[in-house]
């Protein structure tokens, strides 16, 4: 029988230790002391696992560990750890690259190291690899081999979870690919797809995301032409969508930690071989400009109804990177947030999703409850569309402004905003 290893419990790493956990012996680790703690406590800040499932999994016997010591006899390793971007847009794989040099100081003759770090074409065999042998001594397809297998967790989603995801596998020879792909096919109910080669799997990884950044970005730059027009861009996509083979796609703001992000990996990988990847980064432009776009919309209304812009109240509806789901990873809300106070405006928000005593959410003006009958603000931005959000209403929005009401609206949620995406 396997012993697996999950490297980094995040929302990758834990749904996949606890999905392997009711038929593998499993051991979980993490550099991230407090993480490991409330994860034994039976708490996942995540949400993407109850207490009951982690309990389920402490219970089958699932050891959660930040000492390497710990991970020594496990035989197969998968590595789920984040893969950023830095300052530059460009590829930041310091986790993926420390966590590799950790396996490699535990591997053994035999062993399977797996990723499911979104990365581009090569890094495993080029980048990986190469440590992999360098801090264990061994030798890559003769002493020890590797797989890859892109995560496709959706956060937030309790229907298309870990299990029920198809998942895409392979491996460094036939023999091993048929091995990583026969683990995989042992918990995951929606199947498998065995890739020819690795680089085809991590290409196929970076491109699933890729695709839906431009076609967002389509649907972004045609909101801003009928904007212009005074064309409601939402009765244009529901009059388009009724043809059989249209993408019904809405305007919105594009973060997270995958498709704001993955697209650079590609392009990174392209630019390195010569070519310029000029409508993917066109994509990324459109998409990351459209937090700028909504702060400026919001100014110019409050400069149009003669509201004063310094110490002006800003209130900020959901502050994640999408609805229902406590996840500000690369949230392109706080950009908007940004863009509000340089015109010295306060801002505050309301996320009922969001944990308060994270180190990030400690910089925002939060409020615990809607202000209803307060007529404090000068303008509300329903930025994200929690649930809750669809049950303001009209009234509701009118007696939290002062004066005029200004409702911008990202969402699409607003009876009647002032403006909308």
């Amino acid at each position: 029988m396997s012993k697996i290893c999950i490297i980094g419990l995040g929302y990758v790493g834990l749904p996949l230790a606890h999905a392997f956990s009711k038929k593998y012996e499993v051991v979980g680790f993490d550099i991230n002391k407090s993480r490991v703690d409330e994860l034994n406590s039976g708490f996942d800040r995540t949400l993407e696992l109850s207490q009951t499932q982690i309990k389920s999994s402490l219970d089958n016997g699932m050891k959660v560990t930040l000492n390497i010591e710990d991970i020594k006899d496990s035989n197969i390793y998968i590595v789920t750890v984040p893969t950023p971007i830095d300052q530059t847009n460009q590829p930041d794989l310091t986790p993926i690259i420390r966590s590799t040099q950790s396996v490699g100081e535990v591997l053994k003759e035999g062993d399977i190291v797996i990723y499911e770090s979104t990365v581009y074409p090569g890094v495993t065999e080029e980048i990986c690899v190469p440590i992999l042998e360098e801090f264990s001594g061994l030798k890559f397809n003769k002493t020890f081999f590797c797989g890859y297998s892109p995560e496709r967790i959706n956060p937030g989603d309790k229907e298309h979870t870990v299990e029920n995801i198809l998942k895409i596998t392979s491996g460094s020879t036939p023999e091993i690919a048929k091995k990583v792909d026969d683990l995989y096919k042992s918990i995951i109910r929606a199947g498998t797809h065995l890739a020819p080669t690795i680089k085809v799997a991590e290409a196929a990884k970076v491109v699933e995301n890729t695709q839906r950044d431009v076609n967002i970005a389509l649907i972004n730059e045609l909101a801003m032409i009928f904007d212009l027009m005074n064309i409601n861009t939402y009765d244009v996509i529901e009059a388009a969508a009724t043809k059989w083979n249209f993408i019904k796609l809405f305007p919105g703001l594009v973060g997270g930690h995958c498709i704001g992000v993955d697209p650079y990996y590609l392009t990174h990988k392209a630019q390195s071989l010569g070519y310029m990847p000029n409508l993917i980064l066109g994509a990324r432009q459109i998409n990351n400009g459209m937090s700028k776009l909504i702060a400026d919309k919001t100014i110019k209304l409050m400069v149009k109804f003669d509201k004063k812009l310094k110490n002006a109240k800003i209130l900020i509806l959901g502050v994640t990177f999408k609805e229902n789901c406590p996840d500000m990873r690369n949230s392109k809300v706080l950009d908007i947030i940004k863009e509000l106070q340089e015109f010295e405006c306060y801002v505050e928000v309301y996320d009922y999703w969001v944990d308060k005593s994270d180190r990030e959410t400690k910089k925002l003006n939060f409020i615990d409850e809607l202000p209803l009958n307060s007529k404090k603000y000068d303008s509300i931005i329903v930025a994200v569309g929690h649930d809750k959000f669809k049950e303001i209403s009209t009234d509701d929005y009118a007696n939290m402004s002062n004066a005029e009401p200004i409702i911008v609206d990202v969402k699409g949620l607003v009876e009647k905003p002032t403006w909308r995406l």
